[in-house]
């Protein structure tokens, strides 16, 4: 009687070794992918961050000068002016001052550390929920004040907007 001979398998663990490689790797593109996100989330936390602080630091100018708010000084600031120079021996007048918070406000938004792209306006708006950088809506009606900052994340507008009712 004859004795078939045994036939040996070779090959079959680098198999299994390649499929674990391929598992792993697809494991870790994932994680990568997980990580760029997460670091794309926190950037755009943090310039609505940034913009929120911006808006309410122009709300706490705004409400530092209620004598301009009354003669209606913050009602349509868009374009900012050449700021009085004030000391302690040349006060500012109220329009003065809303015009130096203004232009120091909106200097320190266009900054790039700041906000990439930013820029804002303070107007009397009835409703604060629109407008664009180029075009902020501002209507000149209503009984609130619209603080709104702008900038651009991403490649992409961004808006944030506080409501002052003096």
């Amino acid at each position: 009687m004859r004795v078939k001979p045994v036939r040996v398998v070779r090959g079959f663990a680098l198999i299994e070794v390649l499929v674990s490689v391929v598992i792993l790797a697809i494991a870790a593109l994932g994680y990568a992918a997980l990580q760029l996100r997460g670091l794309s989330t926190n950037a755009s936390a943090m310039w609505r961050s940034k913009a929120t602080v911006f808006a309410y630091e122009a709300a706490d100018r705004v409400r530092a000068n209620a004598p301009g708010v009354a003669a209606g000084l913050y009602n349509n600031l868009v374009t900012p002016a050449n700021p009085a120079a004030c000391t302690l021996t040349n006060v500012c007048t109220t329009a003065q001052m809303a015009a130096r918070d203004f232009a120091e406000w909106r200097t320190a938004l266009a900054r790039p550390e700041n906000l990439p792209g930013g820029s804002g306006v303070i107007c009397l708006d009835s409703d604060a929920n629109d407008g664009t950088a180029t075009a902020p809506a501002c209507d000149g009606t209503g009984t609130q004040i619209a603080i709104k900052v702008f900038w651009s994340e991403r490649g992409k507008p961004a808006r944030f907007v506080n409501v002052v009712r003096p």
